[in-house]
């Protein structure tokens, strides 16, 4: 008997789409479009009435991937309208289809389409930041998602892999943007903005006039886990190229220390469409050194961003979790692992 259980056991753990790391992952209910929404064309990846959303997908972040995926549908009235684009690796072939399968059968129903990106093409162009995780080519894929992403695709929301939403996203994917303005976001203006730069950026009048430059109005920060982008202005206006630009600088003058963000500071900063704060209740993961935890900022919260070097579900499993983290529990598609015992 013992035997033959232990049998059973490899079968389902080999049959059940396990991804590469160990994790595999429940099935997800299916949503439906409530009678007010218009169903969108059979070519989904060009419908303008699709509600689109780019995001990575790493095998090491795929848990909170799925958690993504899963709160945005849940919460949106047309749910049948959002459609996904996925950018990913395209060195890791195995690694690729784990996650590709992954996605398939926990949401067998959904509408999306994958684009392999070359890491090896940005690979060359990134510094060393404050937390090696902010290193991951991957985080740099959203300069690229103009090019990456079919001529039709005019407007998506991009989302990190660490947040949920809990309203409906087509309410974010619908800010309104000026016509000479390329992306929108939450901003923080009472955030210290020289932090983001270092004293060799500050002290050079030609970089840091950078600011006082052709921009709308005085420059904030800004989180780039979250934001709308205008893909077809993007593309008029060569912003790949200006962002690109500043970290071939920073290759050979250093000007900030953390990661992808600051080169589209240096390139939006000012010159945004402000979202509500609401959309970004961002910095649930503490700071980029210890991961301490946060409380919510005052007021309505739309999404939950566990920006920072703590995130839930690691928090969870070693039994240290916030208590903000709890909130993030309902949307873990984590399948319990059961491993064998001596019976």
């Amino acid at each position: 008997m013992r035997g033959e259980l232990y049998i059973l056991v490899i079968f389902l753990l080999a049959s059940s789409g396990e991804v590469h790391g160990g994790e595999r992952f429940k099935e997800a209910p299916e949503f439906f479009n409530s009678p007010e929404c218009n169903a969108i064309d059979s070519d989904f990846v060009c419908s303008d009435r699709a509600v689109h959303v780019a995001m990575t997908l790493d095998a090491a972040y795929l848990r909170g991937s799925m958690a993504v995926i899963l709160s945005a549908l849940q919460h949106s009235s047309c749910p049948q309208n959002v459609v996904f684009h996925f950018i990913i690796s395209k060195q890791s072939h195995r690694r690729r289809n784990d996650v590709v399968r992954a996605i398939t059968q926990s949401f067998p129903y959904l509408k999306f389409r994958i684009y392999p990106f070359d890491v090896a093409a940005v690979s060359g162009l990134i510094s060393s930041s404050i937390r090696s995780a902010l290193d991951s080519p991957l985080n740099y894929a959203r300069n690229y998602l103009a090019e990456l992403l079919p001529a039709c695709v005019s407007r998506a929301v991009y989302l990190d892999s660490d947040l949920v939403l809990v309203d409906d996203i087509s309410k974010l994917f619908s800010t309104p943007i000026p016509d000479d303005v390329v992306l929108a976001a939450p901003e923080y203006c009472n955030a210290n903005f020289t932090f983001y730069f270092t004293p060799t950026f500050w002290s050079n009048p030609s970089l840091s006039l950078t600011f006082a430059a052709n921009r709308r109005r005085p420059p904030c920060y800004f989180n780039t886990g979250v934001m709308v982008i205008e893909l077809r202005k993007w593309k008029e206006g060569d912003y790949t190229r200006k962002i690109i630009e500043w970290m071939e600088l920073q290759k050979r003058i250093r000007i900030y220390e953390l990661g992808s963000l600051p080169p589209f500071l240096l390139v939006f900063a000012g010159n945004i469409a402000p979202v509500d704060h609401r959309w970004n209740q961002h910095g649930l993961g503490g700071d980029n050194y210890r991961g301490l935890c946060r409380d919510l900022h005052p007021g309505p919260v739309s999404l939950l961003h566990w920006s920072g070097k703590g995130k839930p579900w690691v928090r969870l499993d070693a039994g240290r979790p916030c208590p903000l983290d709890e909130l993030w529990v309902p949307y873990d598609l984590l399948e319990p692992r059961f491993d064998l015992v001596d019976i």
